[in-house]
């Protein structure tokens, strides 16, 4: 099996990275988006990253798509009795986490060494890593102003429409050694069908990420994007809607295009096999399949496929 490395963030990332693992095990690399990260109680609440995390590690609670399963909500219960209405609900395991990762990162410790040592706590085979060591945050524009990510995400349930992203303090950061190390690495790349706007944008933001993708290319590694619109929709989140209100087209086939530059295969849904020859057509190999991840299984069937895909591919450009 290659060693595989894929570009993920939230729920969508979590799941396909939940079958890699599956079929490839610890030859696995996870770079999770940071640029939903925020701080909160004083603490570091990092999105994107425990959505993957816990997931691998079989804590995740299926239902809600967030936090650790069979949680208790004491702390914020109290809250809202002291009249703190919290917005961005957190578990009381959950805030253990973020309770440990703050006092590590006060201690000094990089944020790469803390996902580490998280995922080894965790007993997660794979290794998980954030984008950069640099705070990035993610903004959007919509008709009431510049909001933080997470306020139009959670706190306003997405929705505003979103007229414009920026990736602040993005230009500044730089990747890390560890990121460069496991795409130099890598046997097959795979960008997750995460939110291609502001779940794998600002991975590719940082200085140095596509700079080392681009190298692999030239080292006959494929990197492979899965679709994560099906049938014109999202099945998680804004990313239809995103597309369509920032002027993109909300089809697999507009993914398609945000990718043409940068991927060398597309796998998208049989339910949208119309638009394979628009897709081909971008210089892309396809792979059609059944991308819609219910379960175990479903997961490790799709991760297998995108797998085998890949170690087919002769990369598009030399």
């Amino acid at each position: 099996m290659p060693r595989v490395v894929e570009l993920a963030g939230g729920v969508g990332g979590a799941k396909l990275a939940d079958g890699l693992l599956a079929e490839v095990g610890a030859d696995l690399t996870v770079i999770v988006n940071s640029g939903d990260d925020l701080v909160l109680h004083g603490l570091a609440i990092w999105p994107d990253h425990d959505t993957v995390a816990y997931t691998l590690a079989g804590l995740d609670d299926a239902v809600r798509g967030w936090g650790l399963a069979n949680e208790t909500w004491t702390v914020m219960d109290r809250l809202a009795e002291l009249d703190e209405e919290p917005w961005f609900r957190l578990g009381d395991r959950d805030l253990a986490t973020h309770l440990w990762r703050t006092g590590r990162l006060r201690d000094g410790a990089r944020p790469t060494v803390v996902a580490i040592e998280l995922a080894r706590r965790l007993g997660i085979a794979a290794t998980v890593l954030p984008m950069t060591d640099d705070e990035v945050r993610t903004e959007v524009r919509t008709d009431d102003g510049w909001l933080e990510f997470q306020e139009y995400f959670v706190h306003r349930r997405q929705a505003p429409d979103v007229r414009e992203v920026r990736f602040r303090g993005a230009s500044e950061a730089s990747t890390t050694p560890e990121v460069i190390a496991a795409l130099e690495a890598a046997g097959l790349i795979v960008v997750a069908p995460s939110n291609p706007i502001v779940s794998i944008a600002p991975i590719l933001a940082i200085g140095g990420i596509v700079g080392a993708i681009a190298a692999a290319r030239r080292r006959d590694v494929p990197v492979v994007a899965v679709s994560g619109i099906v049938g014109g929709r999202a099945l998680k989140g804004p990313a239809d809607r995103m597309l369509a209100s920032l002027g993109h087209e909300s089809s697999a086939l507009g993914v398609a295009r945000l990718y043409a530059e940068l991927a060398d295969g597309f796998v998208l849904d049989t339910v949208d096999a119309a638009s394979r020859p628009g897709i081909e057509g971008l210089g892309l190999a396809t792979l059609m399949t059944d991308t819609v991840m219910t379960d175990d299984a479903s997961r490790a069937r799709l991760a297998a496929e995108v797998v085998r895909f890949g170690r087919s591919l002769h990369p598009v450009h030399a």
